[in-house]
């Protein structure tokens, strides 16, 4: 991923992350993929604020459509899907980690990885709850999300956030080792597998995908919701300033 500087989930990364996602589907010499980050320090840092800021509620639609969209497509994947994490991940950078079949995260105490959105003010959607739960289970996810926590790189493989730790100069070279033990396995029955345990999960934002994307329309376009969200940003310009 080289979106820089973070790496942000804008509504033209996930275009073309979806355009490439679906070209290595469809190529059939492709079993598996590596995520990784190609910006230093960062994984991802989760969905791009200027899409929620200031914009009309058609762009709202439309850019939460292609966050769901990415999400499906990544999490329901028939390829192997590894996380090379190699920085910090947070919100829709985690959701993408922990999307995939495995993560091997950098040992690093300066990253960090969790599903943050309470600190901002905005309430993770109930399938990114889904994910989480399907990860590290009910009652960390429930703390976890209500207290809008990011885990240390320790802290994430001790709940099971993330699989691994290696150091940071061996992520790559794990994360290929890792990925020969899964195609070592045949394409079909880890395929009918992965669907089996996802399916329920999948299915219940299909079920509800209007009705959430609606949801996410009239949440975002909230005065208080837009002024949280513009000191956020105002604080970062600050920071960089």
């Amino acid at each position: 991923m080289q979106n820089h500087p973070v790496n942000s989930l804008s509504m033209d990364f996930l275009t073309e992350f979806l355009i490439n996602l679906e070209k290595l589907e469809n190529d059939r010499s492709c079993r598996g993929i590596i995520l990784t980050s190609g910006v230093p320090k960062i994984f991802s840092a989760g969905l791009d604020i200027m899409e929620m800021c200031g914009k009309s509620a058609e762009h709202y639609a439309e850019f939460w459509r292609a966050v769901q969209e990415m999400w499906l497509r990544l999490y329901q994947s028939n390829m192997v899907t590894i996380a090379a994490i190699n920085g910090s991940s947070p919100a829709g950078g985690c959701l993408m980690a922990m999307s995939c079949d495995y993560r091997i995260m950098a040992e690093n105490p300066k990253y960090s990885i969790g599903l943050n959105e309470t600190r901002l003010g905005i309430v993770a959607p109930f399938w990114f709850k889904d994910t989480m739960v399907n990860t590290i289970g009910n009652r960390a996810t429930e703390s976890s999300l209500e207290l809008g926590l990011s885990y240390s790189s320790p802290e994430a493989h001790k709940i099971g956030l993330v699989d691994q730790l290696v150091p940071e100069e061996k992520l790559q070279s794990t994360a290929a080792a890792v990925m020969s033990q899964w195609l070592a396995i045949p394409d079909h029955a880890r395929q009918i597998t992965k669907s089996m345990m996802r399916k329920p999960t999948v299915d219940r934002l299909l079920a509800h995908r209007e009705a959430d994307i609606q949801n996410f329309v009239s949440f975002i376009s909230k005065d208080s919701i837009q002024k949280s969200l513009q000191m956020y940003m105002e604080m970062l310009k600050q920071k960089r300033g």
